[in-house]
């Protein structure tokens, strides 16, 4: 537990680092292979039009966690990552969505409406360890399905895309 909540201190303190940064309109490149690009209506950028993010400049943004069971998983699971309303809050939107895109091309649009205070993220990490491609990693959008039986629904399990490795955010 304190290990967790240790984690969670530095990602606070390093998301401030990048708030800063982001506000500033000037990112760093990526020190290590990207795991996520974002495109479309953004107005922070480190590659052209592009913001491309790897895994430790995501995991310096406010860590959301929750314990959920998935249909596709076992059991009940611990997920951390970072909750779809600050990731939009980061880019200033205010409505429209994101078109969410895994490595094999599978596209989903998630309207602005399900980035809510206690709703998705984007994880980074399953029972405190990072997913693989094989375990629907590197990034998983998870719901938080066993906190309210609206997301328990077929629209909600086809927003909930694994292999996440594009977003484009669309007004």
């Amino acid at each position: 537990m304190f290990a967790h909540l240790t984690k969670i201190a530095l990602g606070l303190s390093l998301a401030v680092s990048f708030g800063s940064l982001a506000r500033a309109q000037d990112m760093a490149m990526p020190a290590a292979d990207v795991v996520l690009t974002v495109s479309g209506n953004i107005t922070v950028t480190n590659d052209g039009d592009l913001l491309r993010l790897d895994r430790d400049m995501l995991m310096a943004l406010p860590a959301t966690s929750f314990e959920t069971s998935t249909i596709w998983t076992d059991g009940v699971h611990d997920f951390i990552g970072v909750s779809l309303a600050d990731f939009a809050a980061m880019f200033g939107m205010r409505g429209g969505g994101f078109l969410a895109t895994a490595i094999n091309d599978y596209t989903v649009e998630i309207p602005f409406g399900d980035a809510v205070t206690g709703g998705p993220i984007i994880a980074y990490l399953m029972d405190g360890e990072l997913m693989s491609v094989r375990d629907k990693g590197p990034l998983w959008i998870i719901y938080p399905y066993d906190s309210d039986s609206a997301y328990r629904s077929e629209v909600i399990y086809s927003r909930s895309i694994w292999q996440l490795d594009r977003v484009e955010i669309v007004q």
